[in-house]
């Protein structure tokens, strides 16, 4: 008896381990086999006393499949309840404010540890897939960190984003401001990826919102580079020329009237909440004045002089975006 009353006490004893190690429970696994695998990579002596201890303890055997991490200082039983209780090892995926979905399928390509189902699908397999068939991808997947296990795949992501997107959107667009030039929740989510793509600090949102939402009431163009540069795409090489603004695509704000047919990239809540609640004041114009920030212009006239101070006269250390920042978006 004091045998065994010792056998089953080296279960409680802390393990040292100089990193920590992923242990994989593959689907169907027993726990007498749990308990063998766990002596052959070194997490218990002798797998017996395992054996023994789910023997006494029969709530121990219903063990879940996946991937766990142990760490320094577990024991043995602190591995098994980790696994009774299926607490897997998890990763995580950002999704970025700003991103196209081009830019997502990149990001969801090179997830470690992530079961890769829709690598070789169309955008058109994908949308599909989430019961979106005929409808475009862009702007359609929320921005944020999502966290994973190594059980889940790429669909699994995609179809958590996307209905973010759709909660996040239905949730706004119900309280959205009145007066608003949208027929639809999809064109506030179209304005929303606009102002995503030209703020550069977060507070300048509902102001950027203001001018466009007051050009497209008053029948002005919006002329808004982002949507020149989407609707390029890979003719795009880092700058627009007088050529480009004079080239039409379907995207390109100084040809067309109102909004384009799509959004142009992943708005988060903070920018959808903008397009639906713009700020007040009578700013038409807006030109990036090189820190990251933008001077507002009335006046056509204004907005001129303030294209000449900050555009035709850069200084040294100009850029359109302040440094980067780490994301932001809140489901």
């Amino acid at each position: 008896m004091l045998w065994g009353w010792q056998g089953l006490k080296t279960l409680e004893t802390p393990i040292s381990l100089s990193e920590p190690q992923l242990f994989d429970v593959p689907s169907g696994m027993s726990f007498s086999q749990l308990a063998r695998k766990m002596e052959v990579e070194g997490f218990v002596e002798r797998s017996l006393w395992l054996r023994i201890h789910g023997r006494l303890f029969p709530n121990q055997l219903h063990i879940k499949a996946g991937e766990y991490e142990f760490t320094d200082g577990m024991s043995a039983l602190a591995m098994v309840q980790a696994v009774v209780d299926g607490d897997t090892k998890s990763w995580s995926m950002q999704f970025i404010e700003g991103w196209t979905f081009r830019d997502l399928r990149a990001a969801l390509a090179k997830g470690e540890r992530l079961r890769h189902l829709t690598t070789d699908w169309t955008d058109e397999q994908v949308m599909a897939e989430l019961g979106a068939a005929g409808e475009h991808p862009e702007g359609r997947f929320f921005p944020d960190t999502y966290l994973y296990h190594s059980q889940d795949s790429d669909l699994d992501l995609l179809r958590r984003a996307f209905d973010t997107m759709n909660r996040v959107l239905e949730e706004e667009w119900s309280e959205r401001a009145e007066g608003l030039p949208y027929d639809s929740a999809y064109e506030a989510l179209i304005m929303a990826s606009i102002v995503e793509r030209e703020t550069g600090v977060p507070y300048e949102r509902g102001e950027i919102a203001g001018v466009f939402v007051r050009r497209l009431n008053k029948g002005m163009r919006l002329q808004t580079d982002p949507t020149v540069i989407y609707g390029m795409g890979e003719d795009y090489r880092g700058r627009i020329t007088s050529r480009d603004l004079r080239r039409y695509t379907p995207y390109n704000t100084y040809r067309i009237n109102g909004l384009p047919p799509t959004p142009i990239a992943l708005p988060g809540r903070e920018a959808i909440h903008a397009a639906l609640h713009p700020e007040e004041g009578q700013s038409l114009y807006f030109v990036a004045r090189g820190d990251g920030t933008h001077k507002f212009s009335n006046s056509l006239r204004e907005h001129q002089q303030a294209v000449r101070e900050y555009q035709l006269n850069r200084r040294e250390d100009y850029r359109s975006s302040p440094p980067p920042q780490t994301s932001e978006a809140q489901p």
